[in-house]
């Protein structure tokens, strides 16, 4: 923690960010296209152009999120070189995106089993 302080504040909150922005591309994309692709299907009543949607709406919200995390990265590293410290690499933003993709499938695993009312197979079936 010490050498995450040292980095200053600048870091800090680039850090902050990070976080913030690796939580929307694991839960807010999927829950936001998820809707948009819900819109549509009511509209048109095709669930082909729904997905299609979503699909589409997904895949090019990732790649910006993606453009965008990679840039606060490398203002990070920056920032880091600045101070007179070791060049970190992309290390600090693959564990931000690892941790939050691990909480978010923990998070979700949680929700879907207990809280969702899911049956672990389906009922009828004999096991």
């Amino acid at each position: 923690m010490r050498a995450l302080l040292r980095t200053g504040t600048g870091a800090v909150v680039l850090l902050s960010i990070m976080i913030l922005g690796s939580i929307v591309l694991w839960v807010g994309t999927p829950l936001l296209w998820l809707w948009v692709g819900s819109q549509v299907q009511g509209n048109t009543q095709s669930l082909g152009d729904a997905l299609a949607v979503a699909f589409a709406g997904v895949v090019v919200s990732i790649v910006v999120l993606a453009s965008i995390l990679s840039r606060l990265s490398d203002v990070y590293r920056s920032n880091c070189l600045a101070r007179g410290r070791d060049d970190p690499g992309h290390v600090v933003l693959e564990a931000v995106l690892v941790v939050s993709a691990a909480i978010t499938m923990a998070a979700f695993a949680i929700w879907f089993f207990f809280f969702a009312g899911a049956a672990p197979a389906p009922i009828g079936i004999q096991i």
